[in-house]
């Protein structure tokens, strides 16, 4: 399948690589215009948005342009996340030995969830990417703030959807308390993750998206609480997921750990165990710190 394409984002693109190749320099909007063979017009359009979101800066004296402060924060982000991720391969790599299964390191980069890092057999690709929004993303707010949790779940989900509130504050409430997530196996949640790879809500066909609606009846409901797990007691485990945290204090990456098996709640409990004091190692060796009990 070939990539679409958009001709007006690959100029925002070019005006942004252009200010980045020059180091800081200014260049007024005739000028930019010429060298990067834009109409007046559609180059002061793209310059006009640009800085108004503040990844340009206008002088008004001499009515020049150049790179502005979003760009430092953004930069700041993309740094964190892919920096971290070279920290956390270690710690995936002793979590691959001692338990024979696939373990990935994974973050929110813009709008969507890429895949950092993977050890182990290989079942998940380095760079695959999922759209952010419900049904897919849960555990990328569970332990950040209630406003990112919110805004999350505000987000136009990818397929039709049934949401339980309740039962999704629930699944916050013990997550952060224990630590880590403990999602079911089911071939439903496996076919869905398969589907969605890679695309976003707007790609899939109406009809599509209908009949993955009737595959996930509600959000939350993949996602074992304390009350559904028994210590003799064998359960269906698709995967463990544990958060690492940055220098102020927000969730910036999730390391997960798969099971594809039925195992006991005790069992669960030394997989999370191991995976959360994996993650707490990252977040410590990264810089970073766990929030306030009260976040």
């Amino acid at each position: 399948m070939v990539a679409r394409r958009s001709a007006p984002t690959a100029r925002v693109v070019q005006v942004l690589d252009f200010f980045v190749e020059r180091r800081g320099k200014r260049f007024g909007l005739s000028e930019l215009s010429r060298e990067l063979d834009l109409a007046k017009p559609t180059c002061l359009g793209i310059l006009t948005e640009l800085t108004a979101g503040g990844y340009l800066m206008r002088d008004p004296n001499t009515r020049t342009y150049g790179l502005g402060p979003a760009l430092i924060a953004a930069g700041r982000v993309a740094q964190d996340s892919f920096a971290i991720a070279g920290i956390a391969r270690a710690e995936l790599e002793k979590l691959t030995a001692l338990y024979r299964t696939t373990c990935t390191a994974s973050a929110v980069v813009g709008e969507q969830i890429m895949v950092l890092e993977s050890t182990g057999p290989g079942l998940v690709k380095v760079g695959a990417t999922y759209h952010f929004a419900p049904p897919v993303g849960l555990m990328y707010v569970l332990w950040d703030t209630d406003d990112a949790f919110d805004a999350w779940l505000r987000k136009p989900s990818t397929v039709p959807l049934r949401q339980d509130e309740a039962r999704l504050r629930q699944i916050v409430a013990e997550c952060r308390e224990r630590g880590y997530l403990v999602e079911s196996l089911t071939t439903t949640g496996r076919r869905l993750y398969a589907l969605l790879a890679g695309v976003a809500a707007s790609d899939l066909p109406n009809e599509l998206r209908e009949l993955v609606g009737e595959l996930v009846t509600s959000l939350g409901e993949r996602v074992y609480l304390g009350i559904d797990l028994r210590p003799r007691k064998e359960h269906p485990v698709s995967l463990l997921a544990a958060p690492t945290y940055g220098g102020d204090g927000r969730q910036n990456m999730v390391l997960t750990m798969y099971v594809g098996a039925a195992i006991t709640g005790a069992e669960i409990d030394r997989r999370g165990t191991a995976l959360v004091a994996a993650a707490d190692r990252v977040t410590a060796e990264s810089g970073g710190h766990k929030p306030d009990a009260n976040h």
